[in-house]
């Protein structure tokens, strides 16, 4: 099994993880193999309040982390598909998203809009060790 890439975007704590250089060595519990994208570690749990979102980037990715109120994560694309919102900025609940700007809702399941207006993607995410790790 080979250890996925991850990119932190804290202050360094470990050799070789500096802003935009890979960490190597960090083994993803849970996996059989490499993901299907590329692990990006974005931020520390705590960074990220019970029931609110933050904006990340992962990868060269613009992400929107959630950190719910019964402590699941999500992630999605960072701007909402009809006028460029900050979905990091919008409320959520353990099935859909809601964009800040026009209201708009999204599904966390699949990414699907509960109006119409097309749909987000979703990032696999998960905590690692204290970190948020997500997947593009």
């Amino acid at each position: 099994m080979s250890a996925p890439h991850l990119e932190v975007a804290e202050a360094p704590t470990t050799p070789g993880t500096e802003l935009g250089s890979p960490a190597t060595g960090v083994a993803v519990p849970g996996t059989a193999g490499p993901p299907a994208g590329r692990a990006y570690a974005v931020a520390r749990l705590e960074d990220v309040p019970l029931g609110e979102g933050r904006a990340f980037v992962a990868g060269g990715v613009q992400v929107a982390v959630f950190r719910l109120r019964d402590g699941s994560v999500h992630a999605t694309q960072a701007a909402c598909p009809h006028a460029g919102g900050p979905l990091a900025d919008g409320q959520t609940d353990p099935d859909v998203l809601v964009c800040p700007l026009h209201l708009y809702g999204f599904r966390w399941s699949d990414g699907s809009s509960t109006g119409g207006v097309g749909r987000v993607r979703v990032y696999p995410v998960r905590e690692v060790d204290g970190m948020l790790v997500v997947d593009v």
